[in-house]
């Protein structure tokens, strides 16, 4: 007798009736393994997840000198470590780095390996990006390898259980970039290859583009380029209406973008509007800070004990307001900005989670390199946050405009 797979029980109650399958790739599997140009069939030659280090707390930090001081003593204890024996609790071995040790492989420590990454949304501290630590690098080496620049998109995988994300980036990014319970993949605009660089963007995808987009009449604009290509997916990812029709196909799927009118002036319109959203995103540490009123009352208490202020940097939507330590406190914040959400956060409530003091999990960690304190980065978080603030506002205004966008 015949048994007939019933559809997942999820599938079956989010059924989907649009035209996501018309639209055209951000990417797939085949095209990234393809060999031959003739046979890709999607926007983004390349993808890949983030990196998971498998320690955190070893290879990222917010002070580069404290990072390289981790990184060395990693690096002496990992060498001390004898073939055969017990392997020693001082750091953190997991399965990975137990077989590259049984490999014989090794590592000296270098200061060019201390960069800038994408640890999480607006929050871009230090990473040791090493081939040795780092558990899962990805195709980190082909998107981002040392000393090279390099734009990428970030967005949630399939199955995320988070709202979704979409965010630029201009370093490597994490593994759980836009929440600790899922996973995320990014495409970028080149890719690297024994040091050359090369456009990410397939030729297949500029065909599609420059086929369907006609000059039209009046100022003569020319045709979809693979920069432009970029940044009009990188605006489709954050329009409201596409982002609601194919909500449940975003969970299931990598992202599928269309093409939106029939003009060349159409395409720009998208385009610039990802060029700019990816200026703010990318550059958020270089915008205009928002004027925030700033209230300092002397927390006498403290003071008294000859401490730091406490810190609790705690958002108050309805009152406009962040309260950052038993001292300060910000006000006069848009009711608005807490309305660019990335996942289940505002971006500014992902600022003042990831500078939080936080006991390290980590036994050594703990003992020998605990040294983050709020206080030392209190006056540049505080800038920060002003900074987001305008991304914020910006972004919403953004995509408040794509409402009207040709479609």
């Amino acid at each position: 007798m015949f048994r007939f797979a019933r559809p997942a029980l999820a599938n079956w109650l989010n059924l989907t009736h649009n035209d996501f399958d018309e639209l055209l790739p951000i990417a797939t599997r085949a095209t990234k393994t393809s060999l031959k140009q003739r046979d890709e069939r999607a926007i983004f030659k390349l993808f890949s997840l983030g990196i998971s280090t498998n320690r955190d707390e070893w290879l990222y930090d917010d002070d580069p000198a404290a990072l390289a001081s981790k990184a060395k003593f990693l690096t002496q204890k990992y060498a001390a470590q004898k073939v055969g024996q017990e392997f020693r609790g001082e750091i953190k071995w997991s399965r990975n780095l137990k077989r590259r040790h049984g490999q014989g492989r090794h590592e000296e420590f270098s200061a060019e390996r201390v960069v800038r990454a994408s640890y999480r949304p607006y929050y871009s501290p230090y990473l040791y990006d090493s081939e040795l630590f780092v558990d899962e690098g990805g195709a980190k080496n082909e998107i981002f390898p040392l000393g090279a620049e390099n734009r990428a998109i970030c967005f949630s995988d399939v199955g995320s259980r988070t709202s979704y994300v979409a965010l630029a980036v201009a370093g490597i990014a994490d593994l759980h970039f836009g929440a600790s319970i899922d996973a995320y993949q990014q495409v970028a605009q080149y890719r690297y290859e024994a040091g050359e660089r090369l456009d990410n963007i397939t030729d297949w995808a500029l065909k599609q583009f420059t086929s369907h987009y006609k000059a039209g009449p009046g100022k003569r604009l020319p045709e979809p380029s693979k920069e432009g290509i970029f940044h009009y997916v990188y605006a489709v990812l954050h329009d409201p209406q596409y982002r609601e029709t194919y909500a449940q196909n975003l969970k299931r799927e990598f992202p599928r973008i269309p093409l939106h009118g029939t003009l060349r002036a159409d395409f720009w319109r998208w385009a610039e509007w990802g060029r700019e959203l990816m200026e703010l995103h990318i550059g958020y540490e270089q915008v205009e800070p928002f004027a925030l009123k700033r209230s300092d009352i002397p927390d006498e208490k403290v003071r008294a004990a000859a401490q730091a202020p406490k810190c609790m940097l705690k958002s108050e939507p309805a009152a406009g307001r962040i309260v950052i330590d038993s001292e300060t406190t910000l006000a006069g914040i848009p009711p608005e900005a807490w309305d660019y959400r990335l996942g289940n956060r505002s971006a500014i409530d992902w600022v003042l989670d990831q500078h939080k003091e936080k006991k390290p999990k980590d036994p050594t960690i703990r003992a020998k390199f605990d040294t983050y304190r709020f206080a030392d980065h209190k006056e540049r978080v505080i800038e920060l946050l002003a900074r987001v603030v305008t991304v914020s506002v910006e972004t919403l205004r953004i995509v408040a405009a794509m409402k009207e966008g040709p479609r």
